[in-house]
Formats: C-alpha cells, sequence, structure tokens
C-alpha cells in the first residue's frame, strides 16, 4: 500500500476499530502494511492537515479521538505513573485543579510541552517505583497512583526541599498504614517521621 493512495478514512477506521487512540510509527506501520517511509510520509501529510497531532517524536494521536492527559502521560515517557500534585487533585485530597500533569518515572526526571499542556516527570528510586494501580479514566486504562502514595511521593520531594506541599490537603480518607508502607520505600527516616507525625 502506497502512502499516497492510502485513503485517509480507511486509515482512522482501522485505527478506531483497532481502538488505538495512541501510536507509534511502528504501529501504524505494522497495521497498514506499509513501508517505513511510506509511514513517514502519511503521517507527515496527516499532521500538516490536522488529522493527526504529534504528542512527540514517533509518538501520534488521532486528533478528533485523543486520550486523556492521563493515558498521554503514561505513555510520553515510559514507564511512569501519574502522581504527586495532579493525582492528588484526582482524589479531591486538595481542592484546586491541577493544570500540569505531574508523573513518577524511574527515567531521568523531565518536563515536556504537549498540546498546550505541561507533563512533569519526577524521578523515583526503582525500589519506590509502586504504589500505583490501573484506573479507567474516560473509556481508557491509566496507570495512577494510590491516593497514599500520591501524597508519599509528593511528601518525599518536599522533605529534600524540591516541591511545596499544597497548604490546603485533606488527608481524611488517607489509611495510615499504607502511608507509613509506602514512606518505609523510601529508606527516609525524616520522611517516615513525617508520616508517623500525621497520626
Amino acid at each position: 500500500m502506497k502512502a499516497n493512495k492510502v485513503n485517509w478514512i480507511s486509515v482512522e477506521q482501522t485505527l478506531t476499530r483497532h481502538n488505538l487512540r495512541l501510536f507509534t510509527l511502528l504501529d501504524l506501520q505494522r497495521l497498514l502494511r506499509v513501508s517505513p517511509i511510506a509511514v513517514r510520509f502519511l503521517v507527515h501529510r496527516y499532521t500538516k492537515r490536522g488529522a493527526l497531532l504529534r504528542l512527540r517524536n514517533g509518538l501520534y494521536a488521532l486528533a478528533n479521538r485523543a486520550p486523556s492527559e492521563f493515558v498521554i502521560a503514561n505513555r510520553l515517557y515510559e514507564p511512569s505513573y501519574v502522581s504527586f500534585e495532579f493525582a492528588m487533585a484526582y482524589y479531591h485530597l486538595i481542592p484546586e485543579a491541577v493544570y500540569e500533569v505531574t508523573s513518577a518515572t524511574t527515567r531521568t526526571s523531565r518536563r515536556f510541552e504537549v498540546l498546550g499542556k505541561a507533563f512533569t516527570y519526577r524521578r523515583l528510586k526503582p525500589s519506590a517505583f509502586t504504589g500505583y494501580r490501573p484506573e479507567k479514566v474516560g473509556g481508557r486504562v491509566a496507570l495512577i497512583a494510590e491516593p497514599e502514595k500520591a501524597f508519599v511521593d509528593s511528601l518525599y520531594f518536599a522533605s529534600l526541599g524540591k516541591l511545596s506541599l499544597p497548604e490546603r490537603l485533606d488527608l481524611s480518607i488517607l489509611q495510615h498504614d499504607r502511608l507509613r508502607a509506602w514512606a518505609d520505600l523510601y529508606q527516609r527516616p525524616e520522611l517516615v517521621e513525617r508520616v508517623a507525625s500525621l497520626q
């Protein structure tokens, strides 16, 4: 199949049928059974026409079926899960809306601007990269920290002086034993003490 002969409607239908809202060039190549050059040509053409959104090098989404910011955050920089302020706002631990999507990763800390939104990734040691679960958001599954883990991730960075905790926090839904379990993973006595003082 040549890229200049591809019917865009059929490409869009194929992506929809396979439930692909986010995809790489390789995904598209395998799905359409075309060459890498044909895929690059196709993506370039339809990104310029506004049918595709370029999220970063090699990662695209259908413009009319863009996934939620949670799903984008997971795929933009892998491995990662949504945590910190954004997850705390999701669970209503803080009353304010958070406009920057914040995630935890085991890779180098990074920040991306995608579709007019900031996506920030903070590096955790591999032993603390846990405490997240698949959650259905907008009909798609995304990896999000459990409420206690989102708070402890934030508290850890606050203890390092790299993050300020929101002034208004509602911790009433959090389970103290889970807070302690997640804090222990960081092996930082100051963090464990701060969690203990919340009782």
